[in-house]
């Protein structure tokens, strides 16, 4: 029961990791190029996988395991926000897709909690995945209006309150 569950958690810490490793190379980018919004998003998510790394680790620990802190894989250079969208939502629905198959292995091999880690974990991935499905429409809906007002909200911002003349 716990090898193969611990081995799938492994797959998944794997997975999360590279989430976190990408979503904050699209956030420095985002950053960068002043869209605070954007920037903001990816930094949260990246965050929130990064909760789900410990979250994970707590359950191979508790399993007798050894977490494996390995990336899934390398750092994509993408720049473009409309590439970075499309990247993050194939990401976030991969892993739906696949943590909802681990919690039925982990269910099949009679571990009832690393099913519910799972399944908490598809809940938090369709949340992000909708968010980012959300910002590519409104690129889609605005077009590159959307990103220009960032970028303007941020100039704004930086230059500081203007002071009226009386």
């Amino acid at each position: 029961m716990s090898k193969k569950s611990i081995e799938l958690l492994n797959k998944a810490v794997a997975d999360e990791i590279q989430a976190v490793h990408q979503y904050m190379y699209f956030h420095f980018h985002c950053d960068d190029q002043g869209y605070d919004p954007l920037s903001t998003l990816f930094r949260r998510t990246a965050i929130e996988e990064m909760g789900h790394v410990e979250r994970l680790a707590e359950r191979i620990l508790f399993l007798k395991g050894d977490v494996e802190m390995v990336a899934a894989g390398k750092v994509a250079n993408v720049h473009d926000v409309r590439e970075m969208l499309a990247m993050a939502k194939k990401m976030e629905g991969e892993s739906a897709c696949d943590y909802n198959l681990w919690a039925n292995e982990c269910s099949a091999n009679a571990d009832s909690a690393s099913r519910k880690l799972f399944e908490d974990l598809v809940a938090d991935e369709e949340r992000h995945f909708d968010q980012y499905e959300t910002q590519e429409a409104h690129i889609e809906k605005f077009g590159e209006q959307f990103l220009a007002l960032q970028s303007i909200e941020r100039s704004k911002n930086l230059a500081g309150p203007t002071q009226e003349k009386p």
